[in-house]
């Protein structure tokens, strides 16, 4: 079989498709998007490990029923007494403490790789930190939601309202996404994610016991009542009993506030020219 091929008329018009000019500056824009699709990436992560949610889910059911009964009668004189004190304490705990998956799934990610191949696409390379850190944020709502719920269940009724309860939240999750960067900074220089976590409990778990999580602050020696003067966790439980209590809001909260800008301002830059170095 021959196959006859016709040459194109002189007539013929020719498309021309222009070549995108390279650049390795990539906008805000683009970087803003980038950093929600690996957000949505990382909410991905944990539709398909559901297990990553064990400490925002069974963790908050599990510590909340468990303390109220255990400390309740020894603290409160009864579970029903003890709750306004317990409830907004183990709020600021059960959200705090899920901040410190961030550095350790940062530091799993670098050592499987993952950010090797971000760095081979064209896409913001801080776009991988700021997701994750973005994805967070919904476990910090997932956390403090299912905390809340608990606490109405088991019978604590806040006479700050709805509005107290939610103002609460919303300064415990802030509070909490700053505290992440320092996390997001040990993770991104730790050696490896089992120290990250190690590293990231034992300066979280003294913290939000000295705090008053659990216990009035003003039973405890004269000495530990200074050294809760520096504590970041006394002024988040203080805000959050203030606002769900419906007690009136002090200092305590604009401490919370400044604290968590302050902590931004010093970890943000630093958590980033550290990733930028290693990733």
């Amino acid at each position: 079989m021959t196959t006859t091929l016709t040459a194109p008329g002189k007539h013929t018009a020719v498309t021309t498709v222009p070549i995108p000019e390279v650049s390795n500056h990539i906008s805000l824009k683009k970087t803003a998007q980038n950093s929600l699709t690996m957000a949505y990436r990382g909410l991905l992560k944990i539709r398909h490990n559901p297990e990553q949610l064990f400490d925002v889910t069974v963790q908050p059911i599990l510590f909340t029923a468990l303390f109220a009964f255990i400390f309740g009668g020894s603290i409160g004189g009864s579970v029903s007494a003890y709750l306004p004190l317990l409830i907004p304490g183990i709020l600021v705990q059960t959200v705090v403490l899920t901040s410190v998956a961030t550095g350790t799934q940062l530091r799993e990610d670098m050592d499987k790789g993952v950010f090797d191949r971000f760095k081979s696409l064209p896409i913001a390379r801080i776009s991988a930190l700021s997701g994750a850190l973005l994805a967070d944020m919904v476990r910090y709502g997932l956390a403090t939601t299912l905390t809340v719920i608990v606490g109405l269940a088991l019978g604590y009724h806040p006479e700050g309202g709805v509005l107290g309860v939610v103002l609460a939240g919303l300064v415990v999750v802030f509070c909490s996404f700053a505290i992440s960067w320092i996390w997001a900074l040990v993770g991104v220089t730790g050696k490896s994610a089992a120290s990250v976590q190690g590293i990231s409990m034992m300066i979280m778990f003294p913290l939000t016991f000295m705090g008053g999580t659990f216990a009035p602050v003003g039973n405890m020696p004269g000495w530990l009542q200074g050294l809760n003067k520096a504590n970041p966790v006394y002024y988040m439980v203080n805000t959050a009993r203030e606002l769900m209590n419906g007690t009136g809001v002090t200092a305590n909260l604009a401490w919370s506030l400044i604290g968590g800008v302050v902590v931004i301002i010093v970890f943000a830059p630093l958590a980033l020219r550290a990733y930028m170095r290693h990733a």
